[in-house]
This record gives structure tokens, C-alpha cells and sequence, in this order.
């Protein structure tokens, strides 16, 4: 038996291969997983992208010199168990390798689930290394798998990046601009910052003319404009930019345009993950890069974890309702299974051909 993964040059995304490795026997205190079904989105490419300096090809370590696995959310199946409290059988939602198996080790096993304990993610945030049983889960339901992996971990960012920004007080700033507004954790983001009566800071999205239509269909950006027509924005304004996309241009010209009146700068994703680059040198304040987890980390302190899931849970539920509603849903769900499919979709993703409105499951 062996195992099928999709592995990227860590240095050049755009170089891909499919590899077979041998399937290793299964160590006291494992499990070995069947990785059902999987997201594949523009956050997957910030992962790429961001892989050294966030650490995150270090999470399913690839035996292939210089290449690296991107890792993706979503469902398996425990096929092999040798983990007290983890059957054979269970469904589990989580961080997994762009493969057909992966093996887990499970520690502080519980009602909802476990955290995978292998020494070399000893170090990464907790958040990324939990594991929810999926018939413990109040969230979870079978026919929205799709939803839930394809916004879920997205709107996770997006919930904490609003609450970072207002719990900062906007940093004084009376407009937020988002780039790369097309993309689910931009448009997540917006739906929240909407979400505000209380603020009266105007959310104004910046995209490619291509996704401008579908931008302002959201109906969550008070206003939406083409890459283009950035100058167009009234440079006394004091602002802040949440900065989806990475690109170093733009970054450069938008930091250009406002001066010193810009607010915040806010490094989030690399959606143009081909145009990265660094920050040093801008007028005005220089770019911070966002850290989710610290976020977290602040509010569980502040509100508690209960807390915390309930805010967490009410904005989702509304945000869910919204996206999926099926008169004018903002995500059309697309299936697509083996490694034909896989490539296929992550090299549009890296194109920036992909429709904004697709979202892809897909299957090795």
C-alpha cells in the first residue's frame, strides 16, 4: 500500500509533482486517517506563499528535497487505530496534507476530539493542530462538509481580523480598505465589519475588474473599486488597509497615495502570491503582519473560551445564512476528485483565473 500526495517546490509554486511513499506501519499511540475530502481556495496559496516564515510547510514534513506539502482543511476517516479513546470508523474535520492519508498522533483526547502530538508541530499554534470528531460537533452537518471547509477556517481570520481592527479602535481611521476583495476571507471580513452599526467606518473593497461585479453583488462593501482606480480614494482620509493580496506594488502604491495618513497597515494573505515583497521603506506606518492566533489568545482572556465560541458562533451562523442562501448564494460548491482535478484547480488558483464565486472540494 502506498500513500498519493500533492507536493509544491517550496521556493517556485508553480512546480508540482504527485509522489507515492511507501505506507510506514502504524506506532503505538496513532492513527492512520483516509483523507476524504478537502478545500482548495486562495488561502491555500497564502500558505505556500507565507510557508517559511510561518512556519507552515513545517506541519506534514515532505521527504522530497525542496518540496513541501501546502496544507488544507477538511474530513477523513480513521482507518487504523492504535490511540486510546480513537476508533476506527470516526470522522474527524481539521489541518490535513494534500494526500490520500495521513497518520496522527492523538494526545489530550477528549469528548470533541484530540491534538495531534507529533513532536514536529510541538511548536505550531494549537488552533491549527486540533482535531473535531465530527459526531461531536455542534457545528458540523454531513450535507454542509463543503461550507464548513471551504469557509469555516476563513472565517475564523475574518471574525478576528474585524474584532482586532475595532478592538484597536480602527486605529482612529474612518475607512478600511480590503484587497483582494473577492476572495472568502476578504468578503468574510467585510460581512462583519458591516455587521457594526455602531462604527461608522466605511468598508471599501479594491479587486481585478474582472471580479468587480461579483464584488458588488456582496452587497457587503460600501464601495468597490478596480485595482486601478485606487488614486481615486480621498488621500485625507485616514484609513486603514487590510491587505489580502501580498503584492508588493500594490502595497507600495497604496502606502504612496495615503502618506502619513494612512492608519494601519495590515499584512494578511498573498493571493498574488508572485508579486510578494517586502515592506521597508513605505510612507507611513509600516506593514504588521496579522497573527490569528494572537487574537485568540487575547480574547479567550478577555471574554473566556465559552465566550469566545459564542460570539464566534453567532457571527458565523449569520454569516453562513448569508453566503449560502439559495436565491443569490455567494459560493457555488464544486466537486472534483483525483490528481487531474487537484492540479487543475491549484494551478487557476495561482493563475487567478478561478471564478470568485467557485469554491472547490476536491478528493486524491
Amino acid at each position: 500500500m502506498t500513500v498519493h500526495s500533492f507536493i509544491v517546490q517550496r521556493q517556485n509554486l508553480r512546480e508540482t509533482r504527485f509522489v507515492d511513499e511507501a505506507q510506514p506501519l502504524l506506532a503505538d499511540g496513532s492513527v492512520r486517517c483516509r483523507i476524504d475530502s478537502f478545500a482548495l481556495t486562495s488561502n491555500n496559496v497564502t500558505y505556500g506563499a507565507f510557508g517559511d516564515a510561518m512556519h507552515y510547510w513545517d506541519f506534514f514534513p515532505c521527504s522530497v528535497d525542496g518540496f513541501g506539502r501546502i496544507p488544507v482543511w477538511g474530513f477523513a476517516d480513521v482507518i487504523e487505530s492504535r490511540a486510546a479513546g480513537v476508533e476506527p470508523g470516526e470522522r474527524f474535520y481539521g489541518y490535513w496534507p494534500m494526500s490520500s492519508e495521513a497518520v496522527l498522533q492523538p494526545v489530550e483526547v477528549g469528548e470533541h476530539g484530540f491534538s495531534d502530538g507529533a513532536p514536529h508541530r510541538a511548536e505550531r499554534h494549537a488552533v491549527y493542530n486540533q482535531y473535531l470528531r465530527c459526531s461531536r460537533d455542534p457545528g458540523y452537518q454531513a450535507e454542509h462538509e463543503a461550507e464548513i471547509a471551504l469557509l469555516r477556517p476563513l472565517f475564523m481570520t475574518s471574525f478576528l481580523i474585524d474584532d482586532f481592527l475595532a478592538d484597536n479602535g480602527f486605529f482612529g481611521a474612518r475607512s478600511v480598505v480590503l484587497s483582494s476583495a473577492s476572495s472568502k476571507t476578504a468578503y468574510g471580513t467585510a460581512f462583519c465589519l458591516a455587521r457594526r452599526h455602531d462604527s461608522a467606518v466605511k468598508v471599501i473593497g479594491l479587486t481585478s475588474p474582472g471580479n468587480v461585479d461579483f464584488t458588488e453583488g456582496l452587497g457587503c462593501y460600501d464601495e468597490v473599486l478596480s485595482y486601478e482606480q485606487l488614486t481615486s480614494l480621498p488621500a485625507s482620509v485616514p484609513t486603514v488597509y487590510v491587505d489580502m493580496s501580498g503584492s508588493a506594488p500594490l502595497r507600495a502604491a497604496l502606502h504612496g497615495h495615503f502618506g502619513d495618513t494612512l492608519a494601519y497597515s495590515c499584512s494578511v494573505g498573498g493571493t498574488h502570491w508572485d508579486e510578494l515583497g517586502g515592506g521597508k521603506g513605505l510612507p507611513g506606518p509600516r506593514p504588521v503582519l496579522f497573527f490569528a492566533p494572537a487574537q485568540i489568545k487575547k480574547r479567550r482572556t478577555d471574554w473566556g473560551a465559552d465566550g469566545l465560541q459564542q460570539r464566534i458562533g453567532e457571527a458565523w451562523t449569520a454569516f453562513t445564512q448569508r453566503a449560502a442562501n439559495p436565491d443569490s448564494p455567494w459560493l457555488r460548491v464544486v466537486h472534483g476528485r483525483g490528481p487531474d482535478a487537484v492540479q487543475r484547480v491549484y494551478a487557476s488558483l495561482l493563475a487567478g483565473t478561478m471564478p470568485a464565486q467557485e469554491g472547490h472540494m476536491l478528493s486524491l
